[in-house]
This record gives C-alpha cells, sequence and structure tokens, in this order.
C-alpha cells in the first residue's frame, strides 16, 4: 500500500484548509463518521463545523480544560451551543499530558515530549483521541481522523483507532495524512503562540 504524505513548510493558518481537505477525503473513501479536532478559540471548530456541514461527519471538539492558563475558557460558550445544536460535541476534559502536579510524575510531560518529536500537532492528536473515549464520545477500538495543529489552524491529520487512557496500549495511528515538515519544540511553540496571541 502506497498513500502520500502532506509536509507543510511553512507554519502558517492557511494549512487549515489543505488540512481539512485531506481529512475529507480519507474521511469518504474509509467511510469514517467522527472527525475529533483540536480548538482553542472556536475559530478552528467553526470553520470545520462549516467545511464538513454536508459530509456527515460528527465533530468532536475537544478545546483546553477549564482553568488551563487563564480564568475564563477561551472557548465561546455560545459557540459550544451552537455545534451541539448542530449535532457535533465539545468536551472540557483533563487534558491528560498536563498533569504532572496531579500524579506527582513527569510521565506525562514525558510522553508529550517524545510525541513533540514528530510535531505539536502529533501530541495534542493522541492527547484529545484520549480524552474524547474517555468522555464516552468515541467507542474504543472506533476508527476516527483526529486533527491539531500548532497554535493557530490546523497542520496535522492523523488516521486512528482509538482508545481511553485505561487502555492505552490499543491507541493506533492507521496513517499520517498532514504534518509540519519542520516541528517545533515545547519552548519555540510557546514563543509562537505569545507572538500570535500579541497581534
Amino acid at each position: 500500500m502506497e498513500h502520500a504524505i502532506t509536509y507543510f513548510e511553512t507554519l502558517d493558518p492557511e494549512n487549515t484548509d489543505v488540512t481539512f481537505r485531506l481529512a475529507r477525503e480519507r474521511a469518504h473513501k474509509l467511510e469514517i463518521r467522527k472527525i475529533v479536532i483540536a480548538s482553542t478559540s472556536g475559530a478552528t471548530a467553526k470553520k470545520a463545523m462549516e467545511y464538513f456541514k454536508n459530509d456527515g461527519i460528527q465533530l468532536i471538539v475537544v478545546p483546553h480544560q477549564w482553568d488551563f492558563h487563564r480564568e475564563i475558557n477561551a472557548f465561546p460558550q455560545d459557540l459550544a451551543k451552537t455545534l451541539r445544536d448542530a449535532g457535533h460535541v465539545v468536551h472540557f476534559g483533563t487534558m491528560l499530558f498536563h498533569t504532572n502536579d496531579l500524579y506527582e510524575s513527569t510521565t506525562p510531560a514525558v510522553m508529550a515530549n517524545l510525541l513533540r518529536c514528530f510535531c505539536q500537532g502529533v501530541k495534542v492528536c493522541f492527547e484529545i483521541v484520549l480524552m474524547a473515549t474517555d468522555g464516552g464520545h468515541v467507542k474504543s477500538g472506533e476508527k476516527i481522523i483526529a486533527i491539531a495543529g500548532t497554535g493557530r489552524g490546523s497542520d496535522t491529520a492523523l488516521v486512528m483507532q482509538a482508545a481511553s487512557s485505561q487502555h492505552l496500549k490499543n491507541l493506533r495511528v492507521h496513517e499520517i495524512l498532514c504534518k509540519p515538515l519542520n516541528p517545533l519544540n515545547l519552548e519555540e511553540v510557546h514563543a509562537k503562540m505569545k507572538k500570535e496571541l500579541s497581534r
């Protein structure tokens, strides 16, 4: 079997359109009906809701959990209602790779940093699929597409077999549809996000 992977040479919000197109094409080919997608401010979720509206795909939107770096969640609650009214899911769950203080262990951070060797989006895809499965929005063993990005927008899409955090060994990546060619480390991701928030 041969299948092309798209590599983004620049980190740009415009990569979102290509990521969505690749996800749509593969979802149709594989008859996948659920996309788990990360969205911090709601902009990516809003765009995805419009983009996939005629595809028979349910979005499982995973924003940041509450009280993560800010008192008020950046994801608009009116948008969460709009998404839910349209048949999608918005899941504010515990971000599993940010639980060092809870468990007094560096294991979550080590796992996150290893996944960031592929790119920030791969790390987030793993995290949001585990979160969505823990929340009962996808079934363990279900084939889905996960979409995430670096800072703003989307630049990573994976075809995955979902699993819960209780059965981590069952999590699978079947296909990489796209990712950045030159991924950033954690410090570089933070610097990029800080720069974008200051605009």
